[in-house]
């Protein structure tokens, strides 16, 4: 149920709430913890999916049983780690990432955590690697986090190369509050919400930073 604050935008979570509700359900074991911390060893933005939200896309795999998976936006691994676990043992991940130094500390992290021959990390912009994939499709999910101003290209791939009853994940995509602002940026970003909604039944859940979740018709 929801009251009427709670309708009207009030927000009940606090940090500490975050942090007892993270740690319970969403622990990291070694490999994560080594994962989720590489980023401020490496002098990386802190930028990662936070452990609930890589948690719930890991079992969203799951349940929709997805053996093929590409990911935008690759930062230092932790996601792909997170998906990896989520697929079966013949299960791939084809991770994107501009930064090439990124992508090596993403690998060191995939080797650390024995996903390494699961995950082919790209180097490079999304535009341009995702073409190169097209080839290993059709794909069962897509996670995007990654260069906002091109969330309705990803988009529009998606609905390419997904197959039917897949699963579109797309997080940051309340865009830090600005949405709605009249900038190209923003724009771009409702592409992506009005868009998908042509090819994915939809919903936006609203965690801090909002994660957009589709099932392809």
């Amino acid at each position: 149920m929801a009251d009427n604050d709670s309708r009207g935008g009030l927000v009940y979570f606090t940090r500490a709430l975050l942090d007892w509700t993270t740690e319970l359900h969403a622990p990291h074991d070694e490999a994560l913890k080594y994962a989720f911390d590489a980023p401020a060893k490496n002098e990386m933005p802190a930028i990662q999916l936070a452990p609930s939200e890589a948690k719930l896309t890991e079992l969203l795999l799951r349940l929709a049983g997805a053996k093929r998976v590409v990911e935008v936006g690759t930062l230092a691994g932790y996601s792909a780690v997170r998906l990896a676990r989520a697929l079966p043992a013949d299960g791939h991940v084809h991770t994107i990432e501009y930064d090439a130094r990124h992508a090596e500390v993403a690998r060191d992290v995939l080797r650390t955590a024995g996903e390494e021959r699961r995950v082919t990390v790209h180097v490079g912009a999304g535009v341009d690697v995702l073409p190169t994939l097209e080839k290993f499709g059709p794909f069962d999910a897509m996670f995007i986090d990654a260069d906002k101003e091109n969330y309705d290209a990803y988009g529009r791939w998606a609905a390419k190369h997904l197959r039917t009853g897949g699963l579109l994940i797309g997080d940051n995509v309340f865009l830090f509050g600005d949405l709605l602002d009249d900038t190209p940026r923003a724009a771009a970003m409702r592409r992506f919400h009005e868009e998908a909604t042509q090819h994915f039944d939809t919903v936006t859940i609203p965690t801090p930073d909002g994660l957009l979740l589709g099932i392809k018709r």
